[in-house]
């Protein structure tokens, strides 16, 4: 069973707010540009006279007004704004390796609408990636803006620490304990996965809410379990935190790799999941899980709730664990919490074509690490 796409941001399949659309997954999906590309067609040079007739009392009731000409700057602007285009489809189309289509033959702005339309679809088919283009226009220029972005899923990617506790405790698997303790430290100091004892993280506050809630509740046989349960995911959680907190779980990491045997499923498991994160570590030697977190300026000065943003640390976390009574009531109320949002921040990479540099920046890292992510939530949940 596929942990991670067990639980589901915003209870499942949310209703969607006017920016998102009706299932979850396409939860604040870039706006892209309309096939159709705004802009003037060019006038003919001359119009047909037109005269009153001869009798001048009547004259004016007999005219025919024919369209206004465009001038000869409306015409020279949308010529460049056609040039500029071109010039930036061209950048755009090296950059992802694509042959455009043919159509400056076509009338301005259909030949603009048409070639949007073909690199759009072309580039869909070689890029997972890819998000969408926008044309921009300022008082200079015109060109293309492209977006690439890692689709979550509205996956919760919680990492439960409890069954690597237990598998700890257990001789046969503390083996595979040690690795996987190498790949925690890995998400926890490099990756900088959040950590949810830590003061700072959106899971500690959702714990001292539901503790508060419980600690009020009256004194029954269920609020004694319960609190046992907040009581396992303290301690534990202390303890795992202070292993992972140790760097030398990356300094031994390389060797328990060439030490570890495999003798069956789960331990191939382990050992395949411990290769791709060393792996990482060993290409991205300092890349964050947020290096391309998407940043919303605008909402500073916004005090719009609906308008808010579900940020990256609130749906990528370590967490106790992910069974249980204390993990269903946690989940209800972040999915009750997450409906009420417009948006969710995902990897975003936003790419210029117009006269600067274009980044040469891509979601390798992005797309591994979650798979990783998603590999180490299925392997724990299992255990």
């Amino acid at each position: 069973m596929n942990y991670a796409t067990q639980h589901h941001i915003g209870n499942y399949q949310p209703a969607r707010r006017e920016t998102t659309a009706e299932t979850a997954p396409t939860v604040g999906r870039v706006r892209k540009m309309d096939e159709k590309a705004k802009g003037c067609e060019p006038g003919a040079e001359r119009q047909t006279q037109s005269s009153t007739s001869s009798n001048a009392s009547n004259g004016i009731l007999k005219c025919t007004f024919l369209p206004k000409l465009k001038t000869a700057d409306s015409i020279q602007a949308c010529q460049k704004t056609e040039r500029d285009f071109y010039k930036s489809l061209s950048k755009l189309a090296e950059h992802y390796s694509i042959e455009p289509m043919q159509t400056k033959d076509f009338g301005f702005p259909y030949n603009v609408a048409l070639s949007l339309w073909d690199m759009e679809s072309k580039v869909q088919r070689t890029n997972t990636n890819w998000d969408g283009f926008k044309l921009v226009q300022d008082s200079q220029k015109t060109f293309l803006v492209s977006e690439e972005k890692y689709n979550t899923g509205t996956t919760l990617y919680y990492i439960p620490i409890v069954p690597l506790f237990r598998m700890l405790k257990a001789p046969k698997d503390k083996e595979n304990a040690h690795l996987l303790i190498s790949v925690c430290c890995y998400l926890y100091h490099i990756a900088d996965i959040p950590y949810y004892r830590q003061e700072n993280s959106y899971l500690y506050w959702m714990y001292e809410m539901h503790k508060e809630w419980v600690e009020q509740d009256d004194d029954t046989e269920d609020t004694q379990i319960y609190k046992r349960e907040f009581k396992v995911a303290e301690d534990i959680g202390d303890r795992i935190e202070q292993r992972i907190f140790n760097r030398k779980n990356l300094v031994m990491f390389e060797q328990r790799l060439h030490q570890f045997r495999s003798r069956n499923t789960f331990d191939s498991e382990c050992y395949k999941v411990a290769c791709n994160a060393l792996d990482l570590y060993t290409e991205y030697p300092k890349a964050s899980i947020f290096r391309n977190a998407p940043t919303h300026e605008e909402d500073l000065y916004n005090d719009d709730y609906e308008n808010e943003t579900i940020g990256m640390e609130k749906y990528i976390s370590f967490i106790a664990d992910t069974k249980g009574w204390l993990y269903e009531s946690l989940s209800d109320s972040i999915n009750n919490e997450f409906n009420e949002y417009g948006r969710i921040d995902e990897p975003t990479i936003t790419k210029s074509f117009g006269d600067g540099r274009i980044a040469k920046a891509d979601l390798d890292f992005e797309n591994r690490l979650f798979a990783l992510l998603d590999e180490l939530c299925t392997l724990l949940y299992n255990y």
